[in-house]
């Protein structure tokens, strides 16, 4: 039954500020509970018992301890788990990057793992997520903000805090495991938004106060959706993607993909009212009927009512192509393919509902990749699994090519232990070598584009490149970098607790995964 959704608005600023924080060390407990951030209960997993996970803060140079309780225990979803730290670089800790066999096996139900790694040159936003399966479609994910006392940018703004965190995502009333190629029940800002079907549900707000300037943190931790995200009457300043510090960029509207994160600086300066803020996703239902894929931005002051309606469009939009980096600098040389090693990947969709690159359908192996090195494996070419292992050299610049067009696109890329320089963007047939945006998800775009980064290989160890649509993912799209493995065993020294993960997964029997 639809109704009105004046009495449904909830103050998000103390939604999230109510949220628990662990401040660079404590227990995240990964838990199942009953959850209607769009006013369908359904049981989900939950890191820190929200379905916006609990926010984890540090400020670059600290060392982040966090033990990942798994307290899971629901039959309908997987039981184990393990936790990837989105975008952190993991430099000489590559076992706590939390992939499932690819630098782990999964932490068992009723076991803990405590995942220990610096973030020494390292600041901005980025965010944890469950890396088995599709287990962050059934909610394991959250925020994780790395402050730095010397932002470059601070001058710009002047409130950057919990309240400031905008998280973002698709949400699915199925289980994860039931699903193949799914389609979202609903979008979420802040762990709350409107479902169509019945208009149940509650909108998100977001509070300001009039001529106050805010940097907030929009990330994406969605399993498919993209959003173009808008603020009703208001600007953005850029100043950080994906953990870079990029020139002021100032626009009306962000297209955001599955993994990215944009720091934005917003200006409270228009008449103390409330307006919209509006999250159009690529699939599911689209547009905003009934208020869904909405939130509200109220300032101080304003009565607690919906915006009046109103159609917003942009006339600024971001273009990715006008990002630049404060700090570029292309490794290789400015011509195509002008670096040690040229990479081009060719995806494909099959006509058994999977992906291949390069001909080969990724399928994750028994024995985690670091663990097969670690383990004696003395060549690239005998680790598993077999087609999905690219090597890369010691202190090579790295350039790959990937041409856009497969189904299910626009396909966002994410490169796990290396931010990259992206000298061709999708929707761009221009090549720049001087300052190109860096980050660590890129767009691939549609047919006609062939996306193109690069990187140097300055951090040793098996590094997942893959779709960050995760229901792609599990589908086959990823390979496996192992980059300088000759140096795995004397730069890379994981914890006992880490010996024991594949042992005490190893003795679980079906009905415990």
């Amino acid at each position: 039954m639809h109704q009105s959704f004046a009495t449904l608005v909830t103050l998000a600023l103390h939604f999230v500020a109510t949220l628990a924080t662990i401040n660079t060390s404590g227990d995240l407990t990964i838990s199942a509970a009953v959850v209607s951030p769009d006013g369908y209960n359904r049981t989900a997993s939950l890191a820190g018992g929200s379905v916006v996970g609990e926010l984890i803060t540090a400020t670059t140079g600290d060392t982040l301890e966090i033990n990942v309780v798994n307290d899971l225990d629901n039959d309908d979803m997987l039981k184990t788990t393990t936790i990837h730290w989105h975008g952190i670089f993991q430099t000489n800790t590559t076992w706590a990057d939390g992939v499932a066999f690819v630098s782990q096996c999964p932490v068992a139900s009723g076991d803990s793992f405590l995942y220990s790694f610096p973030t020494t040159g390292q600041a901005g936003t980025f965010w944890y997520h469950s890396h088995l399966s599709t287990q962050y479609c059934d909610g394991v994910r959250g925020p994780l903000i790395i402050y730095d006392d010397d932002d470059p940018h601070a001058s710009l703004y002047d409130v950057d805090n919990e309240t400031t965190v905008l998280s973002l995502f698709d949400w699915y009333h199925s289980f994860a495991e039931t699903l193949t190629l799914p389609t979202p029940d609903s979008s979420l800002l802040n762990g709350e938004g409107i479902y169509y079907e019945d208009g149940t549900g509650s909108l998100s707000v977001v509070t300001v106060e009039s001529g106050t300037r805010y940097r907030f943190r929009l990330i994406n931790m969605a399993c498919d959706s993209n959003f173009v995200f808008q603020i009703q009457d208001h600007n953005m300043t850029v100043i950080e993607v994906d953990g870079v510090n990029v020139e002021a960029y100032t626009v009306d509207e962000i297209q955001i993909f599955a993994g990215q994160r944009y720091s934005f600086v917003l200006t409270a300066d228009q008449a103390v009212d409330n307006y919209w803020i509006l999250f159009d996703p690529d699939v599911g239902t689209t547009g905003f009927d009934l208020n869904i894929n909405s939130a509200i931005l109220r300032y101080n002051g304003a009565n607690e009512t919906n915006p009046a309606a109103a159609t917003v469009t942009s006339t600024n939009a971001l273009v990715e192509t006008s990002i630049v980096p404060l700090d570029p600098g292309v490794p290789g040389t400015a011509t195509a393919g002008g670096v040690d090693d040229a990479i081009n990947l060719a995806v494909a969709f099959t006509s058994d509902f999977t992906f291949t690159v390069n001909g080969v359908e990724y399928v994750p192996p028994t024995v985690p990749v670091l663990l097969q090195i670690l383990s004696g494996a003395e060549d690239v070419s005998s680790l598993l699994p077999n087609g999905s292992i690219y090597y890369l050299p010691k202190d090579s610049s790295i350039e790959l090519s990937v041409p856009a067009g497969v189904a299910g696109g626009p396909h966002p890329l994410h490169l796990h232990g290396h931010n990259f320089d992206v000298v061709r963007s999708a929707g761009s047939d221009t090549y720049n070598y001087d300052n190109p945006v860096r980050r660590d998800v890129v767009s691939l775009g549609a047919a006609g584009d062939n996306v193109t980064i690069r990187w140097t290989t300055d951090n040793p160890g098996p590094w997942i490149l893959h779709c960050h649509i995760d229901w792609h993912l599990a589908l086959g799209f990823s390979i496996v970098f192992a980059e300088d493995d000759g140096d795995w065993n004397s730069t890379i020294t994981p914890s006992t607790a880490w010996d024991d993960l594949c042992p005490i997964y190893d003795d679980l029997d079906s009905s415990e995964l």
